[in-house]
């Protein structure tokens, strides 16, 4: 097994590899407008790191969010892209489940990332392994009885204070956290989700509702 593992739906991009016992080689990067432009050349660099190449995957991991539009889309298409090329299955993992994998907290716990918009994406987990809310996007204030006394974790988190009084480590997603769940649900026969993006919400970019119809003459 060699699994790539990848995520775009935070400010981090982010990729590894894990060779079914252990990863081999990770990179994350965090610059919220550059997935485009540092997810490929992150793929290369890890690649070379570990001695391989592309055509040694047999699985491909990707965050599926929830995430912003534009960033979210670039890791799910160069996922289902790698997919495709190399003929090996594409797995989709909530990215906030790989926030809260990394924790490794075994108590309950809130992560929450930033949605933007004053806003942040948010689940509830009974420990690192064991998400027992679905994902959902909302104002802090209004989910302050929620979370109330709940440790937290993620760079939305931090954003908040009152909200999210005591914030843990990791701040970030990282494909090393997703690719070592994968690994192990794989490992226990688990059947992973297909990669289907996790917007939550409709894309900033709208068309206009009202603008000029401009015909030939």
């Amino acid at each position: 097994m060699l699994l790539l593992a990848l995520d775009t739906a935070t400010p981090a991009v982010t990729v590894a590899l894990h060779d079914g016992t252990s990863v081999v080689a990770s990179t994350s990067q965090v610059d919220a407008r550059r997935h485009g432009e540092l997810l490929l050349p992150a793929v290369d660099r890890i690649l070379a790191e570990a001695g391989t190449r592309l055509d040694a995957v047999t699985g491909v991991v990707v965050g599926v969010g929830p995430g912003p539009y534009t960033g979210l889309r670039v890791g799910l298409m160069t996922a289902d892209t790698f997919g495709l090329a190399l003929g090996v299955p594409v797995y989709g993992l909530c990215t906030l489940d790989g926030l809260a994998y990394a924790s490794d907290l075994t108590v309950p716990f809130v992560v929450a990332t930033d949605a933007r918009r004053k806003e942040v994406y948010w689940a509830r987990y009974d420990d690192a392994r064991t998400r027992v809310t679905e994902p959902a996007v909302d104002r802090p204030a209004e989910i302050t009885e929620k979370v109330a006394g709940l440790p937290a974790i993620g760079a939305g988190a931090l954003l908040y204070p009152d909200t999210f009084p005591d914030v843990h480590e990791p701040e970030h997603v990282s494909a090393a956290a997703l690719a070592s769940l994968a690994a192990e649900k794989l490992a226990r026969g688990e059947e992973l989700p297909a990669p289907r993006p996790l917007y939550l919400r409709r894309p900033d970019a709208q068309v206009p509702k009202s603008y000029k119809v401009v015909t030939p003459k």
